[in-house]
């Protein structure tokens, strides 16, 4: 043993086994000692879970790298200590929610019993609920922080948990690196106050369930449309997660009433049966769905990932077959229709606002700017959005946001994507244009043909291990050192450097500060280079993964409905070609 691990591994080993913990906890542990499992056992022990700026994730087992009920307890009495700190002399309360993965309920039950163990007061769901129901019951019953378990949309294998504050948002600056630093010296499970106080968890459900579906009804901008299309031909599936307890009602309570399951589907189970992926990203996630939908001859389909705050949606297109919408797409969409909407009911005051991530469509920026409304941009992360919106309550009203990776955001009563209140407002519009006579499709066709038809590619490159993470470096230093001069033909006119919090004008040779500490923008590791064109390129390494990420957009005018299909052929090979050019592999 002892020349088979180095010398931390084997000291988080022998902790585990000499230490204050359970007996089966010690038993696995011998197990995979005996049967000689060095590769798992290296894996789990190698590290200590990083308790991260949003929280946890990670495999569920056991060891020091896993999930399991010493790293959630650690990373939790140190989140305990943190609040307590935070708010002295308050009466605290704390919500907690969780999906349907493996070991949620049981996490979800252990964070309530250290919370309470802390003296903090806890709202625990009774069962499985969506996230963004968490983030809206933190700001429903005043609570100082909460908890949802869940690992989005990760393989079966993975668990997790992120960490809202008071205002129903994931954590920002300067709480994320000050809970880090308070979990970080939980060095011994025997400082973990385990036994929970049962006068002090109180169970939530339908308390926060009404008012929660009550506000996404108060969302709609045209009820008069639903009601003459009630009968829309919906086909939703929850890919076994807990989309299924609220997007039916939801629909229902909105009056939709010709709404079909994927009943393979519809049932809870963390193993996600079905799919080799529970995400709503992925064509094959969907497939059941589209199956349905295509012998239904249904006009919407719609899946949401398991915790339910990503949701993925698809239409006929003029060929009449099922095409899904990306989120840039549906993004846009969204807004397209709020817009309309609020001007059409004479709403806009010149006070509203749109926000969205730096690199989701600038399609949204366009026609906000066509409208009279502020889009403001922030970093990658929906906790960015919820800063802006947190920093302009009572001076500017929110109409709604989102971010290409197919979260999205309608009203302020939530500081998280939302599938349930977007599900709500994806069948809104969709009943709106079929009372037009026309398909989702076709309004996304009418939105190219208003304000030019925007085409956006995301390539993720996964580089492993040491050497990949060297590699990322090395290609981010390699565009700072040396930026492309023009993409696709088009001269580089612009080039926003995020890490250095700069933004140089290379016509005018001018560069000037990006400003720290504005609304939804710190520094961080992107880069983005706009042509003359139009286009525009971001390359962002992933903060949680062995990736780095590059954002390709190009735009042309749509001048028809029967153009769409050229013109978008010629966009693809756009994009193609700048992908060769700056060798995104």
């Amino acid at each position: 043993m002892t020349t088979t691990f180095d010398s931390p591994t084997q000291q988080r080993i022998d902790q585990w086994l000499g230490g204050n913990y359970d007996a089966d906890t010690k038993e696995a542990i011998q197990h995979l000692i005996d049967s000689g499992n060095v590769a798992e056992l290296t894996d789990a022990f190698y590290r200590d879970l990083e308790f991260g700026t949003g929280g946890l994730r990670g495999v569920v087992g056991v060891g020091s790298n896993r999930m399991n009920r010493y790293t959630v307890g650690a990373a939790t009495q140190g989140l305990s200590n943190y609040i307590n700190a935070a708010f002295p002399g308050e009466d605290i309360s704390v919500a907690i929610a969780h999906d349907s993965r493996r070991m949620s309920p049981e996490f979800a039950r252990l964070v309530a019993d250290i919370f309470s163990a802390n003296g903090i007061k806890v709202y625990l769901f009774s069962a499985l609920r969506p996230t963004p129901e968490l983030s809206f019951a933190i700001r429903q019953l005043g609570c100082q922080s909460g908890i949802v378990v869940t690992a989005s949309h990760n393989p079966p294998e993975y668990n997790g948990y992120k960490v809202y504050w008071n205002d129903g948002a994931q954590v920002v600056a300067p709480h994320d690196k000050a809970i880090i630093a308070e979990v970080n010296k939980i060095t011994s499970v025997d400082d973990i106050k385990f036994e929970g106080v049962p006068e002090k968890i109180h169970l939530i459900d339908e308390e926060i369930d009404a008012p929660y579906i009550e506000q996404i009804k108060a969302n709609a901008v045209n009820p008069d449309v639903i009601k003459r299309q009630a009968d829309l031909n919906i086909v939703y599936t929850p890919i076994h997660g807990t989309g299924i307890t609220l997007v039916p009602r939801a629909l229902d309570g909105l009056g939709f009433t010709n709404v079909h399951i994927v009943e393979q589907q519809a049932t809870p189970d963390g193993n996600f049966p079905t799919v080799k992926s529970p995400n709503p990203e992925e064509r094959p996630a969907m497939q059941l769905a589209l199956d349905l939908a295509l012998s239904l001859n249904a006009d919407l389909v719609m899946a949401t990932d398991p915790d339910a705050d990503r949701v993925g949606a698809g239409a006929r297109n003029h060929h009449g077959e099922f095409e899904l919408l990306n989120g840039n797409q549906m993004a846009s969409l969204i807004i397209y229709y709020l817009l309309n909407a609020w001007k059409d009911a004479g709403k806009l005051t010149g006070k509203e606002f749109v926000a969205k991530t730096i690199v989701t469509t600038d399609l949204i920026d366009r026609m906000c700017e066509r409208y009279g409304v502020t889009c403001y941009n922030t970093l990658t992360g929906f906790k960015y959005i919820a800063e802006v919106i947190r920093e302009l309550e009572g001076k500017e009203k929110f109409i709604g946001g989102g971010e290409e990776s197919y979260g999205y955001l309608i009203g302020d009563f939530v500081r998280d994507k939302d599938a349930i209140a977007s599900c709500a407002m994806i069948a809104e519009l969709t009943a709106y244009a079929k009372d037009k006579g026309q398909s989702l499709f076709d309004l996304l066709m009418t939105m190219y043909q208003e304000n030019g038809f925007y085409y956006e590619a995301l390539v993720s490159l996964t580089k492993k291990g040491k050497e990949g993470a060297e590699a990322i470096q090395q290609m981010m230093a390699d565009f700072r050192a040396n930026p492309p001069k023009e993409i696709a033909g088009s001269p580089v006119v612009r080039i926003d450097d995020y890490k250095a919090l700069t933004r140089t004008d290379l016509g005018n040779n001018v560069t000037v500060s990006i400003e720290a500490g504005k609304m939804g923008i710190e520094s961080s590791n992107v880069l983005q280079f706009f042509t003359a064109d139009g286009t525009k390129v971001s390359a962002r390494p992933s903060g949680t993964e062995p990736k780095i990420k590059f954002y390709v957009s190009v735009r042309e005018p749509l001048e028809s409905k029967e153009a769409f299909d050229n013109t978008y052929a010629q966009l693809k090979a756009k994009v193609q070609r700048v992908i060769d050019e700056l060798q995104l592999k």
